[in-house]
């Protein structure tokens, strides 16, 4: 199984090394991304499930029973962010595929479909949005997001037209609560939870989905040669402070609370950006994640007070914008449960966690009972051109959903 799980990872991934200096580029809706899908098409096919296509781009392979019924799904994505890694979204992909397989060899005859999903679209690299192939599964897509562009000034309508599929019907994707019984998610931990606490392997409580806001210093350019600086409205001199204080009040929250909260300046930009030049606005990004959504607030509350702050002082007027704000995923419980007992049946030890990334599990969660199983990654790296999982922990992953498959789709396992 190990040889067969990586032979499969390099034909998606289009490679003859899964770790490589430049890493993976396949951005949402790209030629590239479509390449690896109709890859993992044709592993599906050589396993001898149907293989179907939605109107969003999604590619569902099927293990079709007699009867019908509805389907335990399991899944993830294949596209990248640029100079990614080859085991983001891509280990759950494959390990999906390997439980299909092991299951086939063991001669189990499933009591209803099983499904292994690739979805389309799941990082926001792209376009500033994730996860669009699986909002369109569960009902949640917002066709305004169409004329979200990309840094050539590509639309996403447009991205989503070139590889051959229209944007108005990607609403045509979601499905019914009768077609799916439940869906698992398995991806790399992109963290080191799993091994700072010496377990195998992680069962994912809740998916802490983000606050962003793009915190803009309105100041006034001027000739740094000549302007005073007692006369000064610099508007990157007021956010430098702010960039300090989003880390330290982050720090503090997580002390006083006793809750895990993650608060990042993770870009800025300032204009006109020029060496003779007082900046005269300055952009902040800012992404807030925790599973605690009152959390969340309290740190929004604790920006909003010190933009006052800074005002006051500097005399450069700051405007905020919610970008996002979407609540905290909650997972259910009983496939929770099933998939820790599938680690005690395969005597393997689980670490119950939150995840503070995105994933399709979390919007999948709003229509049918899904659950978010980890396996272990090197150093916690990801989304970089080392991201490594091992075979070993891959076949891992195959046999511990390979159980939970057979476990919910045995007559026994049934709902």
């Amino acid at each position: 199984m190990r040889e067969w799980l990586i032979e499969q990872l390099l034909r998606m991934n289009l490679s003859d090394s899964l770790v490589r200096e430049q890493g993976f580029t396949r951005e949402s809706y790209t030629a590239e991304e479509t390449e690896a899908i109709d890859v993992f098409k044709a592993i599906a096919e050589e396993l001898g499930l149907a293989v179907t296509e939605d109107a969003a781009g999604n590619a569902l392979a099927r293990w079709e029973v007699v009867g019908g019924g509805a389907a335990v799904a399991t899944g993830s994505h294949l596209d990248t962010v640029p100079n990614g890694g080859a085991f983001d979204g891509g280990a759950g992909v494959v390990c999906g595929l390997g439980a299909i397989k092991m299951l086939k060899e063991a001669d189990f005859e499933p009591q209803r479909p099983i499904e292994v999903i690739c979805f389309r679209s799941e990082e926001s690299s792209r376009f500033g949005v994730s996860t669009i192939g699986s909002k369109a599964m569960s009902g949640l897509l917002d066709l305004s997001i169409g004329e979200l562009k990309d840094q050539h000034g590509v639309t996403l309508a447009q991205a989503v037209e070139s590889q051959g599929f229209v944007w108005q019907d990607l609403l045509n994707a979601k499905r019914s609560k009768e077609q799916l019984n439940c869906f698992v998610e398995l991806h790399i931990e992109q963290g080191m939870h799993i091994l700072n606490h010496q377990k195998d392997y992680g069962v994912v409580k809740g998916v802490a989905c983000p606050v962003r806001l793009a915190v803009t210093f309105n100041g006034k350019a001027g000739h740094t040669g000549t302007t005073p600086m007692d006369h000064r409205q610099d508007a990157l001199a007021a956010a430098a402070p702010f960039i300090s204080f989003v880390q330290e009040t982050a720090l503090q929250m997580n002390d006083a609370y006793g809750k895990a909260l993650v608060a990042t300046v993770s870009t800025l930009t300032a204009s006109p950006n020029s060496m003779n030049v007082i900046p005269q606005t300055v952009t902040a990004g800012v992404d807030i994640r925790s599973v605690d959504d009152g959390l969340k607030r309290k740190m929004t509350d604790a920006i909003h007070m010190e933009a006052k702050r800074i005002e006051e002082t500097t005399g450069v007027t700051i405007d905020i914008e919610v970008l996002v704000d979407n609540p905290s995923v909650l997972l259910d419980d009983g496939v929770a449960r099933r998939l820790a007992d599938a680690g005690v049946s395969e005597a393997y030890t689980a670490h119950r966690m939150d995840s503070g990334a995105g994933h399709d599990v979390m919007n999948m969660a709003q229509s049918w009972p899904s659950g978010l199983l980890f396996i272990p990654c090197k150093d916690g790296l990801s989304h970089h051109p080392d991201e490594y999982a091992s075979a070993e922990d891959l076949k891992m992953g195959v046999e511990l959903l390979a159980r939970f498959l057979m476990e919910a789709t045995s007559n026994d396992g049934n709902r």
